[in-house]
């Protein structure tokens, strides 16, 4: 019986990218972190509380959506990135405690924005009931 030919695998090349994209989702259930290139768009890498490892109740705490901006900065470290724009969106706990493990680190914040979306005029109102 023969042997198969074993196929080298390529090692993934990672292109610098200084700048970067942070989107921090923070609901009362979860923080989800994703990473995009500045420029280009392209999703670097992204991680969540659930991702990294907590269940039920503790994935909506801020320790919880620390410990996911750390795993995804290990994610992205390959990039080298200087610069991160950052983009908060949601009520939740995680908000602040993701933010203050970015600040933690060495790479630069440039902005720091609340994008959530806010009703301007809410729904339409309900029909007047007739007696």
């Amino acid at each position: 019986m023969a042997k198969k030919p074993v196929k080298a695998t390529k090692k993934k090349v990672f292109e610098k990218v200084e700048e970067i994209r942070l989107f921090i989702y923070a609901s009362f259930n979860n923080t989800i972190i994703t990473a995009s290139g500045y420029k280009s768009g392209n999703v670097l890498g992204w991680t969540s509380s659930g991702g990294s490892g907590f269940k039920g109740t503790k994935k909506g705490t801020p320790y919880a959506a620390g410990i996911a901006m750390k795993n995804l900065l290990d994610k992205i470290a390959p990039y080298e990135p200087q610069i991160a724009h950052v983009f908060v969106s949601g009520a939740g706990n995680g908000r602040d405690a993701a933010l203050r493990a970015l600040i933690g680190t060495g790479i630069k914040t440039a902005e720091i924005k609340d994008v959530t979306a806010l009703p301007h005029n809410g729904v339409r109102a309900k029909k007047a009931r007739r007696v």
